[in-house]
This record gives structure tokens, sequence and C-alpha cells, in this order.
């Protein structure tokens, strides 16, 4: 139609004067040559109008008034010309907003497509197909077979690496959660958080498959995946892509600095409490937190993955000997479980579901396993890599627990360790061992918040001041989460301030939030919507457990401060 418009358009301007016969006498050439000119005169006059309308139309804006000089000539556009370059222009511009509408956000990197930069999102702008529906346009295409992995791993190596991903210090602090639940009700409830926290994971890896496949990006990480569901759901999210991505890197960055200040006042009380049996130092535990911070620095100046392997190493046999020996004291002499309380008021819940969310969730390192895996549908399902593994660790967090609070009772500490005897040498060595490879793991758990923000910021500085920036900010962010750790020295509350604020939202809010946005169009909410009903009911006890837990957590420092903790 529109090109039937632009003939229509065409053959309704003025047809042009017709030339003179190149073999007229000569006799006739000086009459002639005057009528010539007037005829270009008319003619030049005529061409400068149609461009002068042509313009106008382009613009928008009404057509000019004829010259008198070109009034001949624009009397013979007739009124159906003119509507026919209208209709034309407009129809221009539905083309134009079907194209903006089908346009879509993926990374260009994965896709292997050329691509225009868009101004509204850190990925790049594509033409690609309707949204809606699992696979591609042809229902073929597989991610999986499209992915890049120099050395993937198998299912028992990623399985190893979930238990260590999610086997870390929070074991040390299960049995305090269970002291503020109770030993009943925290077994039962221990349980179904670290359930709902196995579901979520579910949640995001599969949303993960379904963007992978719907826009032909090969693999993706946690921020990648929350900003292209924003930019598939609703259309009202689409313009909070920007943001959801910006929040998601911000909360990993506020989670891992936040367990870096967690592991300095669990290496300096360790400390504190050895030294404090063989020498008298009187000093506070602030003070040790500055000591422990000292070596630190230095070592966190490291930039290579690869020198701190040897450290790993040995931060994993220190702590797998120290949790060995821990559990020798624990099970021994153990009283009878009606000496200890099946349920405590609910004032303390929020401290226990913070501190089971710290412990139990690695929704940060989830997405990083799967993409290196070998055969990544071995990932989730039934049975599964993550089952298998998320349920060893919920196994192994409850024995903990429930045997740690049942040993100790209404005196157990924010670290389990700090119970042991203190005039037991091998019991300090425990303390010993455990500190030291909480102190190595620092500077593995440093690397990745330090490669976000760098990432960030390394655009805008200038090639010549890149070394000297980046040594700066390592320094910083040490020196940051060592004055943080010397305001808030008290482990319990610091531990559930972490898990309730950044967990919860990581590990329950956002993977709801990205399910709904998914599933907005295709396959949809399900019978009764109850893809809907669920995904509110994750979301509102996130919301809850992020409120409680900070309140309380809060009003926790704010009584050691008064002197009443």
């Amino acid at each position: 139609q529109c090109n039937a418009i632009k003939l229509n358009a065409t053959a309704g301007k003025p047809p042009l004067p017709p030339r003179q016969q190149p073999q007229q006498q000569q006799d006739h050439e000086l009459s002639s040559l005057g009528s010539r000119a007037r005829g270009e005169t008319r003619l030049s006059s005529a061409a400068l109008s149609r461009h002068r309308l042509k313009m106008s139309l382009k613009r928008g804006g009404p057509p000019p008034a004829p010259s008198s000089g070109a009034a001949v000539m624009t009397t013979s556009l007739s009124a159906s010309s003119l509507d026919q370059q209208v209709r034309l222009k407009e129809c221009v511009k539905q083309q134009q907003r079907r194209r903006q509408q089908q346009a879509t956000f993926i990374r260009s990197d994965m896709a292997d497509v050329p691509v225009q930069q868009a101004a509204g999102s850190t990925l790049p702008l594509v033409l690609t197909r309707k949204k809606g529906g699992d696979d591609g346009e042809d229902g073929t295409y597989n991610p999986f077979e499209h992915r890049k992995v120099v050395h993937p791993t198998s299912d028992m190596e990623t399985f190893v690496h979930l238990l260590k991903g999610s086997l870390g210090s929070g074991i040390l602090a299960m049995p305090m959660a269970f002291a503020n639940a109770g030993l009943w009700f925290g077994l039962i409830a221990t349980f179904a958080v670290g359930a709902l926290c196995t579901y979520c994971v579910h949640i995001l890896v599969k949303c993960a498959h379904i963007l992978c496949r719907r826009r032909k990006i090969p693999m993706m990480g946690f921020a990648d995946v929350a900003e292209q569901a924003f930019l598939d759901g609703p259309p009202a999210l689409n313009r909070w892509s920007r943001f959801i991505r910006f929040m998601v890197n911000t909360f990993l960055v506020f989670d891992l600095l936040g367990c870096c200040c967690i592991y300095l006042v669990f290496v300096a009380t360790n400390l504190q409490q050895v030294v404090d049996d063989y020498l008298v130092t009187n000093l506070s535990v602030r003070y040790w937190i500055v000591i422990v911070t000292a070596p630190l620095v230095f070592m966190c100046l490291v930039r290579n993955l690869k020198f701190l392997t040897p450290f790993s190493m040995i931060a994993n046999i220190l702590m797998f000997v120290g949790i060995v020996i821990t559990f020798v004291y624990m099970f021994s002499d153990l009283p009878a479980p009606a000496e200890r309380d099946g349920i405590v008021k609910p004032t303390q819940w929020p401290l226990f579901f913070g501190t089971v969310i710290f412990a139990l969730e690695g929704i940060g390192v989830v997405m990083s396993l799967e993409n290196d895996m070998k055969n990544p549908t071995h990932f989730i399902g039934c049975p599964s890599v993550l089952n298998f593994g998320m349920g060893l660790v919920i196994g192994l967090y409850t024995l903990v627990g429930f045997f740690g609070y049942l040993k100790y009772g209404p005196e157990t500490e924010a670290s389990i360790t700090l119970n042991l005897p203190k005039g037991d040498k091998l019991a300090q060595s425990v303390k010993l061992m455990i500190a030291i490879a909480i102190f190595f793991t620092f500077t593995l758990q440093f690397y990745v918040p330090v490669s976000i923000l760098w990432k960030g910021i390394e655009s805008k500085i200038s090639a010549a001041r890149q070394n000297i920036s980046e040594y700066a900010l390592r320094v910083g962010l040490v020196v940051l989460c060592c004055a943080i750790a010397v305001a808030l020295p008290n482990l319990g509350p610091f531990i559930s301030l972490i898990g309730a604020v950044c967990l919860s939202t990581l590990g329950m809010i956002v993977p709801s939030v990205i399910e709904l946005a998914v599933y907005y169009e295709e396959p949809g909410y399900g019978t009764f919507k109850w893809r809907l009903w669920k995904n509110a009911g994750l979301i509102l006890f996130g919301i809850v457990g992020f409120i409680t837990g900070t309140y309380v957590s809060i009003r926790e420092f704010q009584a050691e401060f008064q002197g009443g903790h």
C-alpha cells in the first residue's frame, strides 16, 4: 500500500514543459530564446516550490504559501496529490513505530548479532522476535550448545563447588540461631527456610533458562537475568531494568562486604579469647580488629586469584579439621532435650531468621556454577545437583544447630568455637585453626565486590591512573570494613542484620519478582493465577523478614551501646 502511495504521489507532480527541437531554424532562435528563458524561470520556480512542500511535510508543518513567481506551476498540484503525500508520511511513521515496539535488549557479546547502542539500558539494542515462549523463532535454539566454556565442570565437581560455596562460617553460628528459636521450633523452621531458599534458587535458574532460549543468549549472570526479565515483562517494568540491575549488584556488594566485616569480628574475637588465656593484655576486641586488618591491607592488593589459591587450600584444610574437632566436643556429655526450651518467645524469631538466611543462602554463586557446567540441565530438576547439594547443606546445618544448642543451651555464643573450653589446649588450637581459615577466606570473599565496583568505574578513569586508582579502591574498602567492624563488634546481631537486609532481598524477593516478569505473557500465571499468589507470598515473607530482622538487629546493637546487652 505504501508503494502504491509513492507511485500516486509521483504521478501527481506537474509535468515538465517540452523541450525545444534542436533542428529549429536560425531565424527563429532569437524569438524562441525569450520564451525558453521565461519557461526556465517558471520551471525553476516550480521545482523550488515542490522542494519547499516536501521539506514542510517532513517537518510536520503546513505547506508554505506559494510565491508569486511560482503561482502558475503550484496551482497544478491537485488536492489528491497532497493527500497521498500525507498518507505516505503517516505510513512511514507507522512502520517506524512497529520497529520500535518489536525491539528488545540482549547482550551483544552473547548473541553474536550486530547491535546499536541504546541510551536507556546497559544492554545493546537489537531487533528480535516478539517476546513470549520458551524457545527461539524456530523452536530449536538450545543455549547450552552455544556456551563457550574452556573447562566445563562435571556434575560431581559442581556439587563440590556448591558445598564449598555454602559451607562457611555460617555453620558455626547455627547453635545461636536455635537459641533464638527453641530446640524443636528451630529444627522445623530451619528445614522450612532451607526449602524456601532452595526453591527460590530453582526459580532463578529456571527463569534464566527461559530467557536464554527466548532471547537466544547462551548464558546470563544474576544481574543479567534481573535486567532482561524486566525488559521482557510488563511495560511498566521496562523503565526499571537498569535500576534492578544496579540494585542486585549493590546488594551483592553489601552482602559480601558485610561478610568481610563479620570475618574481621570473628577472627578478632577468637584471637582475643586465646591470647587472654595465656597473656594479660586487656585489649578490647576493637583493638584486635585493627591488628588483624593491618596484614589484610597488603594481602588484598593481590589482584590475581591464582596467587590466592594456596591460601584457599590451607583455609579449607584448617576449617575441616577445626569443625571435626568441634563436633567431638559438641557431642560429648549431651543433656536431655527436655532441659532446653522447645520454642522461645516470638520477639527473638527475627534473629533466628536472619542468621539462618545468612548461613544457608548461596544464591550469589549459583549462576556462576550453572554457567560453568558441562550439563546445565542437571543443575535443577528432581533429582538434581542443587537438590542433593542443598539437602546435604541443610541437614548438616540443622545437625550443628540442634546439638550445639542442646549442648550449651542459653550460654550458646555467636560462634560455637567460643563455647569450647578455655583451658584446653586442643580447644584453643581449634579456635586458632578456624580463625586462620577465616582470615585467609577474607581475601577470596573480598575479590568479588572489588571486581564489581572496579568494573563500574574503570572506564571513567584515565589509563595512566588506573593502577593507582584500583589499589586505592582496595585499600579504602579494607579500611571501610575495619571501621564498620570496630563500630559494630558484636557477631550475633551483625550476622542477623546482613542476612535480613541483603540475603532476604536477593534470595527471596528478587527471584519471585523475576518469575512474575518472565511468566507475564507466556506461559502465564497458571490456573487461578497460582504463580501470582505463590510469588506474592514469597515476597511478603521476604519483606517481613527484612523489616523485623533489621529492626531487632538494630535494637540489639542499641542495647549493647547502652550497656544493657
